[in-house]
C-alpha cells in the first residue's frame, strides 16, 4: 500500500503505461504473425513497412530492446524475399 499520494499517482501512472504499451506490443505481435501467414508476395511488401514502423516505435518507447526489432526486421525481410 503506497503510503504517499505520489506513490500512489506513480502507481496510477505506471497502471496506464503498462496497458498502453501492451495494447501496442500485442498489435505489433499480431501484425507479425499476420506477415508470416502471408503467401502473397505483393501483401506481404505492402504490410512489412507498416510492420518495420511499428517495431520502430516500441523501440522508441523502450518496450522492446533495439536488437531485438532488429532481429525481427531481418528475419521478416527474410521472409518477405524468399516469397515467390
Amino acid at each position: 500500500m503506497a503510503q504517499h499520494a505520489s506513490a500512489d499517482k506513480c502507481n496510477r501512472q505506471n497502471e496506464k503505461r503498462r496497458l498502453h504499451n501492451r495494447y501496442y506490443k500485442v498489435t505489433t505481435t499480431n501484425a507479425i504473425k499476420a506477415l508470416r501467414n502471408t503467401t502473397d508476395k505483393t501483401a506481404a511488401t505492402a504490410l512489412l513497412p507498416k510492420v518495420f514502423s511499428m517495431l520502430d516505435k516500441l523501440v522508441k518507447k523502450n518496450c522492446i530492446h533495439a536488437n531485438k526489432a532488429s532481429n525481427l526486421k531481418s528475419g521478416l525481410s527474410v521472409y518477405v524475399n524468399k516469397l515467390s
